[in-house]
Parts: C-alpha cells; structure tokens; sequence
C-alpha cells in the first residue's frame, strides 16, 4: 500500500458558532431583568451605543441623518438605521402613545418602605422594659443569637460564660425575652416554643400539656389511637389536643423576612383579553432603548482620511451594535410568535381554567412556528408571562400527560387538580385511600396507578389517610 502526500480540494458544510450567533443565542434567553442589565454591560463596552431618549435627542438625531444624506445617496455597507424599529410601541402596530411632560414619572406610590426585622421588633421592645445595664448587655446578646424562625440558638452555659455572668442572670433576662411578641420567641426548642404560647394565652389544659411535652412526634404521625391508649383518654380527646396544637405556630418568627427575602416577577410577556380575543403584549418597558451614536459613525460616512486603525475600530463596534440591536428585535419576533402559539393551543386553559390545561411539548410547539426545539426552550426559558388567570412562567404551559382510553388527553396539572377536589369533597370520617381515589379516576376517563396517585397527593401536600381521617 502506497503512502503519500497530496492537494485535494473538498466542499462541506458545517455550522460555525460565531460570535453574532453566539450573542443572538443569550440575548434569547435572557428574560427582561437580565436582558436589561446586559444592555447595560454592552454600553458601557461598546462606545457606539448609546441610550436612546424621548424628546429633543430624537429630534437632534433625525435631522443629523437627514443633513448627511441630502448630499450623499451611495449606499453604506456599515451605516445601518435602526431608528424605525424603536417607533414601534407594541407588537401590533398601534400608535405611539405621547409621554405628557407634566407627569411625574414616579410618585410615592412606587416607594416601598423598609419593615423592621424580628431584631428590630425585639430590640425596641426590649429598650421599652426595665431592666440594669448587665442585663441589657445580656439582652442584647440573646437577641443577636435568635434565628429566623425565633429561636435561640445558644445554650445559657455558653451565653454566661461569653458575657462572665452567672447562669440564672441569663435565664432571667430570656424569661422577659419570652414573653415578647411574637408569641413563643426565645425558645430553645419546638416544645418549650408551644408552651410558652400556651401559657401567654392562657390555656388550662393538663392533657394538652402532656401531648406537647411527650407525643408530638405521634401527632405529626397521626398515631392518635395509639397516644389514647397510652394515656388511657378517648380518641376523641386526643384529636381535640391535635386540633388545638395545630393552632399554634411553630416558627413564630418567620412573619419578619428580609427586605432581601422579596422577590418581585416581571413579566416578559403581557396577554389581555380584549373583546374575546387575546392581545399579545412583550413587556420591554424595563429593557433601556438603545441607539447608534451618530457621531461615531460619521467618523466612517465622512471622514475619509481617518487613521486606519481607528477606522477599523469604530467598523468593529459598529457592527456589534446593529448585532445586539438585531439580536434584541429577534428576541422580540421570537417570543412573540412562540407566546402566539401556546395562545392558541392553551385556549381552553385561558378561558376556563387549570382543568382544561392540554398536555404539550417542545417538538409540537417547534413544529407549528417553524423553530428548533432548543430556540423554542430558549425563548420559554426564565420568562414568565401575566394572563387574565395570573402570571405563570412559560413553562407551566409544557406540561406532560396521558392519553384517555376515549382518545382525549389529559394533563398532570389538570388530574391534581381533580384529585385535590376529590380530597376536599370526602367524608372526613371515611376518607378515600389511593386505590379509591384510582377507582374515582377511572370513572371520570383517567387511568392512573395507584403509585402514580401518591406521588401527585405528595406534590399537592395531601396527607395520607391516617392523618385526614377525623374521629
């Protein structure tokens, strides 16, 4: 066999990730929020762009283009005018609405105040009662060491022994603690935390005492007949000490969150129902309207004998910025056709609600707009779209199923919220167990398991039938 050297010329095709495509893929899907602070980056990277503003800047820039293409018709590789697209004020072509100069663009309404956290709550308390300069310092120090939840995570060995005070002198200064509001805060654990709110309401109860002292694992278990055995009362009474247990609150301290705990959703895509039909809106009001800088791209329509290096340049950014400008208008098609289509598949959803909510996918979805599977998941991703029903993310409407023995489909969302109405209508003294709850569905035209039953009761936070079951 002979080995050697030769030139062959061959033509292939093969996908190349550019960087315009690679940019055009993550500006797909990234939702508002995000959108919004990558156009950010993006100024402050590329001088070419700049933010675009209602009023007199428009105006300044419009004659600008008019002035230098009254003497020059030629057509310019690089000079690319995005100025129509950011006339448009929604996806169907209405008209511009006109900003009114004399309204305030924010008011006080948009101000939110800041709530005092549990700390905060405790320590202006705690400045309101008597107390010497030794136990403020021990207060203040227990203070610091409760959780979220409202208990203290610190024993009083290591409280007295960090402050050089005695043990009792803790103790006493957690005693006053204790009796703050919330009810139950300062508690070492779940049980000393429900006797303290039993004993701030005033509840005379020997048997309740005893319950929370010795058998809250049973009645987080439902084991009540075993507990009445044990303590030799009725079942009756048992479940009526499990009610009143139920009526407290284990975490007393979890109404005081964060100003960072809130968490605010801006929908990507608004959808109204307007005479019947739904009008689909993309929220870009939070993305900033960016533009090309005139000035810079004179330096190529005018300015012939500029430096080539500089020239290169300003060609370089100039065609990053009609790439972002474009990758943006892309995203804006795309969501809007992709939104488009789960409208008309997810009709019955929209209109009468999650039981009517049809098994769907990528592919089908993919198929109808003419897209790939992975631009279909990229534009859903991370975005959230307000419905006359709620705001739902874009993936809610992906959901899967099964196929009826009738030839219909069924979704999982709709067959939990069947079974949940299946649970609510039963006998509480003779709930359903899964394979009744089987049998029910089989009536209705669902056919599940029974292994399939529990795991959608698990999701639904059902319990099962030994803790619904009432006495």
């Amino acid at each position: 066999m002979r080995m050697g050297y030769g030139l062959h010329m061959e033509q292939t095709q093969k996908l190349i990730m550019t960087p315009e495509l690679r940019q055009a893929i993550t500006v797909l899907q990234l939702s508002s929020l995000e959108l919004g602070m990558y156009i950010e980056q993006q100024l402050q990277e590329n001088p070419l762009l700049e933010l675009k503003e209602d009023g007199n800047n428009e105006t300044e820039e419009a004659n600008t283009l008019q002035e230098e293409g009254a003497g020059d018709e030629r057509t310019r590789e690089n000079d690319v005018d995005w100025q129509e697209y950011f006339h448009d004020s929604s996806d169907l072509g209405l008209p511009k609405i006109e900003r009114n100069p004399d309204q305030l663009e924010y008011s006080y309404e948009n101000f939110v105040r800041q709530i005092p956290s549990m700390t905060d709550h405790l320590m202006l308390q705690f400045s309101l009662s008597w107390c010497s300069i030794s136990e403020r310092h021990i207060g203040e120090y227990l203070i610091g060491n409760i959780d979220g939840n409202g208990y203290l995570q610190i024993t009083l060995e290591e409280s007295a022994a960090h402050l050089g005070v005695s043990v009792g002198e803790v103790e006493g200064v957690l005693a006053v603690i204790q009796t703050f509001d919330p009810v139950g805060v300062g508690a070492r654990s779940l049980e000393e935390c429900l006797l303290i709110q039993v004993e701030q309401k005033g509840i005379k109860d020997s048997l309740l005492r005893q319950v929370i002292k010795n058998h809250l694992l049973d009645v987080a278990k439902g084991k009540l007949g075993r507990m009445a055995q044990i303590m030799g009362v009725t079942v009756q009474e048992v479940q009526r000490v499990a009610d009143m247990i139920k009526t407290l609150d284990p975490k007393p301290g979890r109404n005081f969150g964060s100003p960072n705990d809130t968490r605010y959703i801006i929908p990507d895509v608004v959808l109204e129902k307007v005479g019947g039909e739904y009008v689909i809106l993309v929220n870009d009001n939070s993305i900033p309207r960016i533009t090309i800088n005139a000035a810079y791209r004179s330096v190529l329509n005018q300015d012939k004998n500029s430096d080539t290096k500089t020239r290169r340049f300003v060609e370089g950014k100039l065609n990053a910025a009609a790439w972002l400008l474009r990758s943006i208008e892309q995203r804006r098609m795309t969501l809007y056709k992709v939104v488009n289509c789960l409208v008309d598949l997810q009709r019955d959803f929209l209109d009468r609600g999650v039981k009517y909510l049809r098994p769907l996918n990528l592919k089908r979805v993919a198929d109808i707009v003419g897209l790939h599977e992975s631009t279909v998941s990229r534009a859903t991703s991370n975005k959230y779209i307000q419905t006359p029903r709620g705001v739902f993310e874009l993936k809610y409407f992906f959901d899967s199923g099964l196929i009826n023995p009738s030839g219909s489909s069924t979704s999982a969302e709709s067959i939990k919220k069947t079974l949940r109405e299946i649970v609510a209508s039963e006998d509480a003294k003779e709930p359903y167990n899964d394979q009744k709850i089987v049998e029910i569905l089989k009536r209705r035209d669902i056919n599940i398991s029974r292994r399939t039953v529990a795991k959608y009761r698990e999701e639904l936070g059902i319990a099962p039938i030994r803790k619904r079951k009432r006495y």
